[in-house]
C-alpha cells in the first residue's frame, strides 16, 4: 500500500488525477445498454474567461454528473461554447481600435477573418479553466455555435420557419443598442431608476398669439415632433381642435390631434408625437397616418433632421437645446423626475426606441407546448416558484426580433436580386438561392453577381436554443439517429434564473418544435453569487475574486466544497472566500483521517473488542440514514443540503465520534476485523463525497487500499440506503450525552482525560447497558457500577432520565471548589436581581421593544437556570 504523506497538496494530486483521468478517457461516454443521463452545459462566450457564476453553475452540473456515473449510468456531460455575437464582435472591434483599424473600413470578410483569429486565439481558454474545477465532461464532444454541424442547424431551422410562415420581415419599432449598432430582444434590455428632469417646453399655436405647453424627458427629440396630442374629452384643449402648432427651433407646422390614448393628469395634459422615437407615439402616429422623422443616426449621434446639431450625441444635444429653448422663450420649467430607462445588458448603452426593417419570429403559437409542458409538470422547475414567472412570461410573449446588425454571427440565409426590398429568397446555400431567385424572378440569366446576401445576423440566441438537439446532430439529422434517440431527451438543465426567457423557454420551444419531445426532465435555476455584503460580483466594484487563484490557494475541492456550502436553490449565494477555506479544511480533515486509519499498526492474532463491534453497528446505521437523505436531496436538487449530509457525516460522525471509538490507545495495536470494517466504511464516506471533491476522493482511494491506478473511484457503485435500526440509533445518543457529560465535568472541574475516574449510573426509564463498553473507552472510566440511590461527595450530570455520577474523592479540593462555587453564586444572584429590577419596571416593560423585553427575560431564565446548577453542585460537595 502507498505511504500517505503527511501534508495534502491540492495543486500537484490534482493535476496528476486530471491527466490520469483524461489519458483514460473516463469521461467519455457512447451509447450503450445502461440508462443514459444527460447534461449541457450552458454554452460560455468563447472568449470568455471563468467568474464566480461559472464556478458555481459548473460545480453543480459536474456533482450531479459524477454521481450519476456511481449510480452505473452511462453519464454524458456536453460541454461546448458560444460564439456570443455582440459580445465577441465588440472585443474585436475594441482590438482593431487599438490597431488603429476602423471596423468601417473593412469588408465583412476582412472584419470576420480578424474575429476567427481572435476567437481561434483566445476561444476555448474558459473550458480549460473549467478542467482545473475537475469537470469531468467528454471533451470530444465539444461543440461550438458556429461549427459546421450547429452552422448548418442554424440556417436549416431559420429556412424550415420561414417556409412555416413562423419568420418574416417587418418595419418595427426595435430596441436600438447605439454603441454595438444593433438590435436587442426586451429581453436583453436591463431597465435601471434614474433621477431626471422633466421638461416644459411651450409651442406656439399657429397664427395666434396662444401657446401650448407640453412635458417631456426627451428634449433633444423636439425635431423630430409630427404632432401634439391632447385627450378628446380634455375642454381645456376643445378650442385648438383642427389647428396647428410650430415645432420651436425647427419651426415645423404640426397638426394638433385628439386620442384617448393621452392622460389627461399627466404633465400639462399634452403630448408631443415624434413616432420615430417612441413605441407609444408610433402608434399614435398609425391610427392618425401622421408621418415619420428620425432625426438619430446608428450611433446615437443626430442626423441632417437635428439642423445645427448634425453629428452630436443626443446626451450633448438635451444640454444644448434646452439652453436655445430657453434663450428662444420656449422653456417654461424644469422639474426633477424619478423614471426608469432601458440600457443594453450587453453595453450598458441607454437603449433608442427606433424604427428598423428586421427579421421577427412569430412566438404565440410555437410556444404552446412549451408552456402546456411546463404547468403539467412533465418538464420540472427547481425550485418551484419560478414557474409563475415563466408562465406570465410565455403568456405575454412577444415576437422575437431575431436580426443583429452584426457581422460575426449566423448570416440571414435570405438573398435579395431585384431592385426592391420585396424581391428576395430564402435558401440554405447561395447555390439554391440562385436557383430560388431565378425560378422567382422568372429570370435564368441571373447569375451570383446579381444576388446579394442580407448582411445581418441571427441573435445569438436563435442558434443556443437548439443546443441539447443540435449538440447531437439533431437538427440536421433528425431520424436514424441513435445518439439523438440515445441522449434526448437530457436530464437536467443547470442554469441562472436572468436566462429562463432568453434560452430556457426557447430550448423548450425547439424540443417540441424539432422532436415533439422536453429537452430536459428537469431545470435546476441556481443563484447570483453575491458578496457578503449581498452586492452582485461586478469588475468595477472590485468584488469579484478571480476562481483560479481561489483554486490555486485553496484547492479545486476545497472551492467546490465553498461554493455549495451556502448555495440553495434559486436563492442568491452570499459568497465569503472563508467558505474555500471552510473546504480546504474539510479536504485536510479527510486527508489526516486516512492518515490515522493508515497509521494503526494491526495485531492479527487480537479478537475484536465489544466497543469496536457497538460503533460499527452504529455508524453503518449512521450510513444508511445518510445515504437516505443525500438520496432524497438529490432527487430535490437540493445540492447544498446534500453537501452537508456528507460534511456532518464524515466531520462529526466518522471524525469526532467513530474514529474515537474504535481507534486504540497509545501504543497498542487495532485488531484486523475492526481496522477492515474501517476501511470499508472510509471507502463508501470516499463514494459519497466523490461527486463533490473528486480529486481528494480518487487520491485517498488508491491510498486507503492497494489498488491498480486504474481501478479509479468513479465507476465505483453508489451507497444504498439499507434497513436502520433506530434503537442502535437511540443507543448512541444515550451514549453521546453520557460522554458529553463526563467531558463537561473534566473540562469544568479541571480532572484530566488522561487520569481514569469511576462512574456510577443511577438508571431512569431511558438507560442502557448495549453502549457500556464505548462510555468506558471515550470517558475513560475506571470502573462502571449501577446504584439505585444518588451518590455522595460525587459531581452528577443527567443522562435523559438516568443520572451520572462522578465521585470527587481525591480529583478536587473540595474546599476550593466549594469557595469557586459560592463566588460564582453570589455573582449569579446579582446579576438576576439587576435583572428582576428591569422586569419589574412597568414604565421599562411598557415602552421597551419587544425583543428588548424578550432578551431581559431570557437572563432571568439563564441565570435562574444557573442557579439552581450551582446550588445543586454545592449540596452535593457539602454532603
Amino acid at each position: 500500500m502507498a505511504e500517505a504523506p503527511g501534508k495534502y497538496t491540492p495543486t500537484t494530486i490534482e493535476e496528476k488525477w486530471y491527466a490520469h483521468w483524461m489519458e483514460n478517457k473516463y469521461f467519455r461516454s457512447v451509447p450503450d445498454d445502461r440508462e443514459s443521463y444527460t447534461i449541457v452545459i450552458p454554452p460560455p462566450n468563447v472568449t470568455g474567461v471563468l467568474h464566480m457564476g461559472h464556478m458555481l453553475n459548473n460545480t453543480i452540473q459536474d456533482v450531479l454528473i459524477r454521481r450519476a456515473r456511481l449510480q452505473g449510468k452511462n453519464a454524458c456531460w456536453v460541454a461546448g461554447t458560444d460564439h456570443a455575437s455582440i459580445a465577441t464582435e465588440a472585443k474585436v472591434v475594441a482590438k482593431l481600435k487599438s490597431e488603429g483599424i476602423d471596423k468601417n473600413d473593412l469588408t465583412r470578410d476582412e472584419f470576420l477573418a480578424h474575429a476567427w483569429e481572435w476567437t481561434h486565439k483566445h476561444g476555448g481558454i474558459i473550458l480549460e479553466q473549467l478542467k482545473k474545477l475537475g469537470a469531468s465532461c467528454d471533451w470530444d464532444r465539444t461543440a461550438f455555435t458556429m461549427d459546421e454541424i450547429r452552422y448548418e442547424s442554424v440556417i436549416k431551422v431559420f429556412v424550415d420557419l420561414y417556409n412555416k410562415g413562423k419568420i418574416y420581415r417587418g418595419n418595427r419599432m426595435v430596441n436600438w443598442d447605439p454603441e454595438a449598432r444593433t438590435t436587442v430582444s426586451d429581453e436583453e434590455v436591463i431597465h435601471i431608476d434614474i433621477n431626471a428632469k422633466l421638461y416644459y417646453v411651450k409651442y406656439q399655436v399657429e397664427d395666434s398669439e396662444e401657446f401650448i405647453t407640453i412635458a417631456t424627458t426627451r428634449p433633444e427629440t423636439i425635431l423630430g415632433d409630427v404632432a401634439i396630442c391632447v385627450n378628446p374629452d380634455d375642454e381645456r384643449f376643445a378650442h385648438l381642435k383642427g389647428k396647428n402648432a410650430v415645432v420651436p427651433i425647427c419651426n415645423r407646422c404640426i397638426p394638433i390631434i385628439e386620442d384617448g390614448y393621452v392622460d389627461k393628469e399627466f404633465g400639462t395634459g399634452a403630448l408631443k408625437i415624434t413616432p420615430a422615437h417612441d413605441v407609444n407615439d408610433k402608434e399614435i402616429g398609425e391610427r392618425h397616418d401622421l408621418k415619420i422623422i428620425d432625426i438619430l443616426n446608428e450611433d446615437g449621434t443626430l442626423n441632417s433632421q437635428g439642423l445645427h446639431y448634425q453629428g452630436e450625441d443626443r446626451f450633448e444635444v438635451r444640454k444644448k437645446i434646452v439652453v436655445e429653448l430657453e434663450e428662444k422663450g420656449h422653456l417654461v420649467k424644469v422639474e426633477d423626475y424619478q423614471t426608469s430607462v432601458g440600457t443594453s445588458e450587453r453595453t450598458g448603452a441607454v437603449i433608442e426606441p427606433r424604427l428598423s426593417l428586421q427579421w421577427f419570429m412569430s412566438m404565440k403559437e410555437i410556444s404552446a407546448p412549451a408552456l402546456e409542458n411546463v404547468l403539467n409538470e412533465n418538464i420540472k422547475f427547481f425550485p418551484k416558484k419560478f414557474v409563475n414567472t415563466y408562465k406570465y412570461w410565455m403568456e405575454n410573449v412577444r415576437d422575437w426580433n431575431i436580426s443583429r446588425q452584426l457581422h460575426w454571427g449566423h448570416q440571414i440565409p435570405v438573398w435579395y436580386y431585384g431592385d426592391g426590398a420585396s424581391d428576395f429568397v430564402v435558401a440554405h446555400n447561395a447555390e439554391e438561392a440562385l436557383e430560388k431567385a431565378k425560378i422567382e424572378s422568372n429570370d435564368h440569366a441571373l447569375t451570383a453577381a446579381n444576388l446579394k446576401q442580407d448582411p445581418d445576423v441571427l441573435d445569438t440566441w436563435f442558434s443556443s436554443w437548439l443546443w441539447p438537439l443540435a449538440v447531437f446532430d439533431g437538427i440536421r439529422n433528425p431520424e436514424n439517429n441513435p445518439e439523438l434517440d440515445y441522449y434526448y431527451p437530457t436530464k437536467v438543465l443547470v442554469t441562472a434564473p436572468e436566462i429562463l426567457f432568453f434560452w430556457v423557454a426557447r430550448m423548450i420551444i425547439a424540443g417540441y418544435e424539432y422532436k415533439d419531445e422536453k429537452p430536459f426532465d428537469a431545470v435546476y435555476l441556481t443563484g447570483i453569487v453575491r458578496d457578503k455584503q449581498g452586492r452582485k460580483m461586478s469588475k468595477s466594484l472590485g468584488n469579484s475574486p478571480d476562481p483560479i487563484k481561489l483554486i490555486n490557494q485553496y484547492g479545486a475541492d476545497g472551492v467546490r466544497v465553498g461554493m455549495l456550502l451556502s448555495s440553495p436553490a434559486g436563492n442568491d449565494l452570499l459568497f465569503d472566500e472563508d467558505l474555500c477555506k471552510q473546504g480546504s479544511f474539510f479536504a485536510n480533515k479527510i486527508w489526516n483521517a486516512m492518515r490515522l486509519v493508515k497509521g494503526w499498526e494491526v495485531d492479527q492474532k487480537a479478537s475484536q473488542p465489544d466497543y469496536a463491534k457497538q460503533a460499527v453497528l452504529w455508524f453503518e446505521n449512521k450510513l444508511n440514514v445518510a445515504v437516505a437523505e443525500l438520496d432524497d436531496s438529490f432527487e430535490k436538487y437540493r445540492m447544498s443540503e446534500a453537501l452537508m449530509t456528507v460534511y456532518r457525516l464524515i466531520w462529526d460522525d466518522f471524525c469526532s465520534w467513530y474514529l474515537e471509538m474504535v481507534k486504540p490507545a497509545f501504543g497498542q495495536k487495532i485488531d484486523p476485523k475492526t481496522q477492515e470494517q474501517t476501511i470499508a466504511i472510509f471507502e463508501e464516506l470516499l463514494k459519497l463525497v466523490h461527486p463533490f471533491m473528486p480529486f481528494i476522493s480518487e487520491e485517498i482511494w488508491h491510498l486507503i487500499r492497494e489498488r491498480d491506478v486504474k481501478e479509479t473511484i468513479m465507476f465505483e457503485t453508489w451507497p444504498k440506503a439499507g434497513d436502520v435500526d433506530e434503537d442502535v440509533l437511540e443507543s448512541f445518543k444515550y451514549l453521546e450525552t453520557a460522554v458529553t457529560g463526563i467531558r463537561t465535568i473534566r473540562k469544568e472541574k479541571n480532572i484530566s482525560f488522561k487520569d481514569q475516574v469511576e462512574l456510577f449510573i443511577n438508571p431512569g426509564p431511558n438507560h442502557r447497558t448495549d453502549v457500556d463498553s464505548l462510555i468506558i473507552k471515550l470517558g475513560n472510566i475506571s470502573k462502571l457500577t449501577v446504584v439505585d440511590a444518588e451518590v455522595a461527595d460525587a459531581f452528577s450530570f443527567a443522562i435523559g432520565s438516568t443520572v451520572g455520577f462522578i465521585p470527587s474523592a481525591g480529583l478536587i479540593n473540595v474546599e476550593e471548589e466549594i469557595a469557586k462555587l459560592t463566588k460564582d453564586l453570589d455573582y449569579q444572584k446579582g446579576f438576576l436581581s439587576s435583572v428582576m429590577k428591569k422586569l419589574g419596571n412597568e414604565r421599562f416593560v411598557s415602552s421597551a421593544p419587544p425583543a428588548v423585553v424578550e432578551a431581559e427575560n431570557k437572563k432571568r431564565t439563564d441565570a435562574e437556570a444557573k442557579i439552581a446548577s450551582i446550588t445543586e453542585q454545592l449540596s452535593a460537595l457539602k454532603k
